[in-house]
């Protein structure tokens, strides 16, 4: 036998190398080491992705169009409550009572209008709520605030035609925005 052979599997070891049965002794740096594979790193959201920290663009555009419906109430309720005043105050008018435009008008009782001077502050109330609501709240008012664009939208189209047509769009965008993947994810995000 001889030991000069290099290329002899049985031949003394070279140039001052330690023989290398079984595994190594020590692991080289930058790989992995047998046995199991290195695991992914531990997430906080049980292998979904991470909660959004700040508002995306579609819920902050919402919360803006929220506002926007605010204000549409607002005035609405302006508009409501000089009408209930005007159609009291030309009831007694006496050169008024052959007007057929202005008769149809007077139809409709003062309680009716001031009613409805009633609804539209109330629902601007409520899109207020909704709207300071858009940066703390959970997944029920993100529920609460589809449900209520959804039937902002549907009034907007039936009692409301010529003056609902702005509020069924923005509200439209409203129920798409907060109940879009993104919306989901802000609402549903972590609070500590």
């Amino acid at each position: 036998m001889s030991f000069g052979d290099p290329n002899n599997p049985y031949g003394a070891p070279q140039g001052g190398q330690q023989p290398n049965y079984g595994y190594p002794q020590q692991q080289p740096q930058g790989q992995p080491g047998y046995g199991y594979p290195q695991a992914p790193p531990v997430s906080a959201g049980h292998g979904y992705p991470a909660a959004p920290t700040s508002m995306p663009g579609t819920v902050s555009t919402a919360r803006v169009l929220l506002w926007v419906i605010v204000g549409l109430q607002l005035l609405g309720v302006a508009l409501f409550a000089f009408s209930a005043v005007s159609v009291e105050a030309a009831k007694d008018d006496e050169t008024l009572k052959d007007d057929a435009a202005f008769q149809q008008l007077a139809d409709y009782s003062s309680g009716m209008l001031w009613g409805l001077v009633a609804f539209a502050l109330v629902w601007g109330v409520i899109a207020l709520v909704m709207a300071l609501k858009v940066g703390s709240g959970g997944n029920g008012i993100r529920i609460t605030t589809m449900v209520f664009a959804i039937i902002t939208a549907i009034l907007g189209l039936y009692p409301f035609i010529i003056v609902g047509l702005v509020h069924t769009v923005l509200a439209i965008l409203v129920a798409v925005f907060v109940g879009n993947a993104n919306g989901a994810a802000w609402y549903k995000r972590p609070r500590y």
